[in-house]
């Protein structure tokens, strides 16, 4: 299995940064674009790094947020899978700035072929789309940050992640882990009947040390996992806890990991 870092929030091997994420991965069977970044960064970086998108048939949005579905203005013509809920105006709470997607559900019928599910849906022979993720943790209950275009509260019900079934375990990508990042795991393992997990990929969304934090550094210690890759909207402060009790690496646009 191979992922190719293509927007992240650090930059490297000449390719530049922003804060988002776009991964090209490749699963052993088949390869395709996990989200897609904040805007044409997608389509710079795979030019220096030698891509050819185009090649690519299908996406995989984690959830409806600008910061990986912008990438969506400058792509076309292939499989989109997400959320139903992914193409719902949203807003921030404290600015009223919008942070939904550039596109609404009717522009996206006509510039991809959409495959929207709450359920699992499996990708390819080794990996799937987790759909919508059971939230159990009570200490990953955050916050609401978020609103509709109709004032009603925004929980971010189509955040969700991937999972890939490899000879060594689970690889499962998130993209920002608003579901939970343990959430996530105990999801995944549930869904493929596989309880080793080799790595964790993406977005954490853990800002601060808190409560939260403390009980997710537990969860992840108990659940042995030997490669984990916080980034994007994990906050160095978090990344610094993290580092006190686990072993976890940093991720720059560039990079290759291969499993």
């Amino acid at each position: 299995m191979e992922i190719i870092i293509l927007v992240e929030n650090r930059s490297g091997r000449n390719t530049a940064a922003a804060h988002g994420l776009a991964y090209l991965i490749n699963d052993g069977k088949k390869t395709f674009l996990f989200d897609t970044g904040p805007s044409d960064l997608i389509i710079k970086n795979a030019k220096i790094l030698d891509i050819n998108l185009s090649d690519i048939d299908t996406i995989v949005l984690s959830h409806g947020h600008w910061d990986h579905g912008n990438g969506l203005s400058y792509l076309k013509n292939k499989t989109l899978i997400t959320h139903p809920e992914a193409f719902i105006k949203r807003f921030r709470n404290t600015d009223n700035n919008s942070v939904g997607l550039p596109i609404n559900i009717e522009q996206a019928k006509e510039k991809f072929r959409l495959i929207l599910t709450k359920e699992p849906y499996k990708i390819s022979e080794n990996t799937f789309f987790l759909g919508e993720i059971p939230r159990e943790t009570a200490f990953e209950k955050q916050p609401n940050s978020y609103h509709f275009e109709n004032g009603k509260n925004d929980a971010i019900l189509d955040d969700t992640a991937i999972v890939t079934t490899t000879p060594k375990g689970l690889i499962i990508t998130t993209g920002c882990s608003h579901s939970g990042i343990c959430n996530i795991i105990h999801y995944a393992q549930k869904v493929t009947g596989i309880t080793n997990v080799h790595a964790v990929i993406g977005g954490f969304h853990l800002k601060t040390v808190n409560n939260q934090l403390v009980q997710t550094i537990d969860c992840l210690k108990k659940t042995r996992i030997p490669y984990l890759y916080p980034s994007h909207c994990t906050e160095f402060e978090a990344q610094c806890e993290m580092a006190k009790h686990l072993t976890i690496k940093g991720l720059k646009t560039g990079d290759i990991l291969k499993f």
